[in-house]
């Protein structure tokens, strides 16, 4: 037999268990039990492949060897609960993104930053808008469409990595995966990968547990998330964190014993009637009305930033969240026009001082030479009408190593000294924290 044609009959056969098993535990109300799935899948991969050997020596063929029939089996367990030729790709820990243009061939970024071309995992387009499909409907969140009428897909795979597809209105379909370092979820985690030294870590703890509100800044896969993760986890133990995302990619949930008082918000996209859209503005409403201490917002780019700035400026101090901008100082206007996405009608002058009393640190962190790198940390002051009055404490020099700039001001250092960060009072000399 083939191997192609053993495969389909293996899947065939796996599939038909696999449905029988899902139809039980919904009539008996069964919950369903970790890698009970998969078991299932093997068993049943794992009769016919012995069907199949038995009938090879009684011909007089050659069985199957070992390692086929795990492969075989892998392939199976893949297409029916993972993402078929996509799986050993989110599987190798090296890779940090997937990039699928139809046919194509794919590119993969690694973790130190490369670039990689590797053959195409589909012969016909119609295979990848089936992959997605397949992807869609198994979607914990409800299953997702993906077609003519909704050209575009957007979900977290239950690795914690977010996929995001497109198809009609792109020359071929496409889609992008974005997988996710849990196991960078502490600042002592991103200090020895030297994205930052000692001092700037010490830092940062302190401004997290002197609950000062803090917003990150940078391009696309520079890290932000990753950041943002190891600050909310610097959070007390004991204090309460609603977390407001378009896709659950902080994964709050891993880290339960940490935060064992928290809830965790996603938008929800319109049905097919264009009904039922819950925005990410809506979303930071409802988490007010959570009884939160910190509010986190997975990224800013619209009319949200408005009642997370109010969040902030009214006792939920402690709040952070990411927003795209290439450096610190670019963050103030970006905000400003958020804002004005929320029809509030206020001048530029009252903005300005909303966001200078609700933001009191804001962080930029981008990819240099293949690294990631925190290249400025600037302090919020005040607002002066159409300008944000602010002090960039540590700033990048020529070779990219950070270093303390203009001094921050007394209030801030003496705060931060109160939880353990011993600031240099010495701020007429600047020094280097990044070797």
């Amino acid at each position: 037999m083939d191997d192609q044609i053993l495969m389909n009959k293996v899947r065939e056969r796996a599939a038909e268990a696999l449905i029988a098993h899902r139809q039980e535990s919904r009539e008996t109300g069964a919950r369903p039990r970790p890698g009970a799935e998969e078991v299932v899948i093997r068993s049943a991969c794992g009769v016919l492949l012995d069907e199949e050997a038995s009938s090879r020596l009684l011909s007089g063929r050659p069985t199957l060897d070992i390692d086929t029939e795990r492969r075989i089996t892998k392939r199976v367990v893949d297409e029916l609960l993972g993402m078929g030729p996509l799986q050993d790709l989110l599987d190798d820990p090296e890779i940090t993104d997937i990039h699928v243009r139809g046919t194509s061939p794919v590119w993969v970024k690694r973790r130190d930053g490369s670039r990689l071309e590797i053959p195409s995992i589909v012969d016909h387009p119609d295979e990848l808008v089936a992959l997605v499909r397949n992807a869609a409907s198994r979607s914990s969140r409800g299953e997702r469409r993906f077609d003519a009428s909704t050209v575009e897909c957007n979900l977290c795979l239950e690795d914690g990595s977010r996929l995001f597809a497109i198809m009609d209105v792109s020359s071929e379909p496409s889609l992008v995966i974005r997988k996710h370092q849990f196991s960078l979820a502490s600042l002592s985690d991103l200090e020895s990968t030297g994205i930052f030294g000692s001092e700037v870590s010490d830092f940062f703890r302190a401004a997290v547990r002197a609950r000062r509100n803090i917003v990150i800044a940078g391009g696309t896969g520079s890290g932000k998330t990753t950041l943002l993760r190891a600050l909310i986890n610097e959070v007390p133990r004991d204090e309460r964190i609603v977390t407001i995302e378009d896709a659950y990619e902080l994964g709050i949930d891993r880290f339960g014993d940490l935060h064992p008082d928290h809830d965790a918000l996603q938008s929800r996209p319109p049905n097919i009637e264009g009904n039922g859209a819950i925005p990410l503005a809506d979303l930071t409403r409802m988490a007010l009305r959570m009884d939160p201490d910190r509010v986190i917002v997975g990224e800013v780019r619209g009319a949200e930033a408005f009642p997370m700035l109010m969040a902030m400026s009214q006792g939920n101090n402690g709040s952070m969240c990411t927003l795209h901008a290439d450096s610190t100082r670019s963050v103030f206007p970006k905000l400003a026009a958020y804002v004005s996405m929320a029809e509030t009608g206020l001048p530029v002058d009252i903005v300005n001082l909303v966001i200078a009393s609700a933001v009191h640190l804001v962080v930029h962190i981008e990819i240099r030479n293949g690294r990631r790198r925190i290249t400025s940390i600037r302090e919020v002051v005040d607002a002066d009408g159409a300008r944000i009055v602010s002090n960039e404490i540590f700033e990048s020099d020529q070779r990219g190593r950070l270093e303390s700039a203009f001094p921050m001001t007394a209030e801030l250092r003496d705060l931060l000294d109160e939880y353990g960060y011993a600031a240099i009072r010495d701020n007429s000399r600047r020094f280097p924290v990044v070797a």
